[in-house]
């Protein structure tokens, strides 16, 4: 399991971000405040406060080949 921190600050990255994280089997949560969504729901996605930074939990074993597939939205 890993946390990084992402950016989402516009309607096309969210699309992007659930095409390329959807093509995985693991689960994945993203956490703003005090709510904790499915990062592969693009409504539960919506309902967050995109203007700022949110953190998303990897929940797998091997999260190499995604953190690299996910590179644009990290921030550091």
């Amino acid at each position: 399991m890993k946390t990084v921190k992402i950016s989402l600050n516009s309607i096309d990255k969210v699309k992007s971000f659930v095409n390329i994280i959807s093509q995985y089997d693991s689960d994945f949560d993203l956490i703003s405040g005090r709510y904790v969504i499915d990062a592969k729901s693009i409504m539960g996605i919506f309902s967050l406060d995109l203007s700022q930074n949110i953190d998303l939990t990897i929940h797998a074993d091997n999260d190499t080949e995604i953190l690299d597939s996910i590179r644009e939205f990290i921030v550091s």
